[in-house]
């Protein structure tokens, strides 16, 4: 029977950044990294895009040099999966190694990028992005001839998806449930630019419609059957839908939870001695107005994680970091501050055709986020609004002669 001081379960953004934290806060004890992957910890960001694409290679993908978890006395358990918690006896049952026992338990395991349940969904030829495996199935795809693509999803995942295949010359056809991409995340605004953005590189929308069935030859796609009736050929398809957290183990072992595993301002869930980070930990968020919620990003992942961590050696900060996300797609930099669900008003910042704007979302007359299209400066500086959760003239946000900064 292996131990470990602290044992972190999850070797994503969150899991990774929990082990640094706490060699960084002082802890001398043992700690053991447990993953699913069977490759070191790397970035997810760069997959939907640099990784597919060939920009980046795989060794550039590590969070850390190889060599750095010795250095820092951090043992890594990779290609393994934890089947069950005991959190009476402290010990995590890990299939093919039998039980281990912790001390602390830092439960870090993200999710699992939701499937197609139709009929059809079993055939070859169809990915997630979620994981580095799973880029390379798409990539073995596109060797072996593949350049019709459907993407399902029309969230930050799919567009960046189909961005990079567009940019290898592939037709893409993007297969969204609502009457608009980015509908949960963004105003609309920001989704009818991304539209045109993908529409004008090629991109094929189909909106308000959703995949009824996948048609094959008895092994590999060939088409893909929409609830309108429509049939669209394909070599292959990439589903970008959302994750299902992987909180089994703690829901089984007691751990409170519906979407995801709750856990207070500290990270702890309710088991003694049980953390949870990352896109599996639902929490509630200060920018969200105290709701309940998952943030499925690298910045809530990193945050929590070295909140989980100093509150283990005894240093404890309540979670309140601001929400903030990036992303990239062709030649347009997206950087977002503050979380938009629930606001009742937007200001748009510059012109959409300029391809440098923004969109200053507020609620009861208070500013929440701010969406930045190539617009750094309005990125930057429309965060102490948003910290402030200050009230601003709407004519003078729409005036891009007056920065942010100094808005009263």
């Amino acid at each position: 029977m292996e131990s470990g001081d602290v044992l972190i379960v999850g070797t994503g953004h969150g899991g990774t950044q929990a082990a640094i934290a706490l060699r960084q806060n002082g802890f001398e004890g043992s700690i053991l990294l447990v993953g699913r992957d069977s490759s070191p910890p790397h970035e997810r960001p760069p997959l939907s895009k640099d990784y597919l694409s060939g920009e980046k290679s795989e060794d550039r993908l590590l969070a850390r040099p190889e060599s750095f978890w010795a250095e820092k006395n951090i043992d890594l358990l990779l290609a393994t999966v934890v089947t069950r918690i005991d959190p009476l006896a402290k010990e995590v049952t890990l299939a093919g190694f039998g039980a281990v026992r912790y001390g602390t338990l830092i439960w870090a395991a993200g999710g699992d990028a939701r499937r197609l349940d139709c009929p059809g969904a079993h055939l070859n030829g169809i990915h997630a992005i979620r994981h580095q495996r799973d880029l390379d199935g798409v990539k073995d795809d596109l060797k072996g001839g593949a350049k019709r693509i459907v993407v399902v999803g029309g969230g930050y995942v799919g567009l960046e998806a189909a961005a990079a295949l567009v940019e290898m010359d592939c037709k893409v056809t993007l297969v969204e449930a609502q009457d608009r991409v980015l509908a949960n995340v963004a105003g609309e605004e920001l989704s009818r630019f991304f539209e045109a953005e993908h529409q004008r590189r090629g991109v094929d929308f189909r909106l308000e419609t959703e995949v009824e069935s996948v048609i094959g030859d008895g092994d590999h796609v060939l088409a893909v059957k929409l609830t309108n009736g429509e049939e669209v050929p394909c070599d292959m398809v990439v589903v970008g839908i959302g994750i299902v957290p992987a909180v089994g183990a703690l829901i089984a072992a007691g751990a409170a939870g519906a979407d995801g595993v709750d856990v207070d301002e500290y990270c702890r869930t309710s088991l003694d001695d049980v953390y949870a980070v990352g896109d599996c930990a639902a929490h509630a968020n200060p920018y969200a107005d105290g709701a309940v919620i998952r943030l499925e990003t690298v910045q809530n992942a990193n945050d929590m994680a070295t909140t989980a961590a100093k509150a283990i050696c005894g240093q404890g900060d309540p979670y309140n970091a601001m929400p903030w996300f990036w992303s990239n797609q062709y030649d347009i930099r997206l950087q977002s501050a503050g979380l938009s669900m629930g606001h009742d008003q937007t200001v748009l910042r510059g012109d959409p055709a300029s391809r440098s704007f923004s969109v200053v979302y507020l609620k009861d007359g208070k500013v929440i986020a701010v969406d930045a299209i190539n617009r750094t400066k309005d990125y930057a500086q429309g965060q102490k609004l948003i910290k402030e959760r200050r009230e601003v003239d709407p004519d003078k946000l729409a005036d891009t002669e007056i920065p942010l900064k100094e808005m009263r």
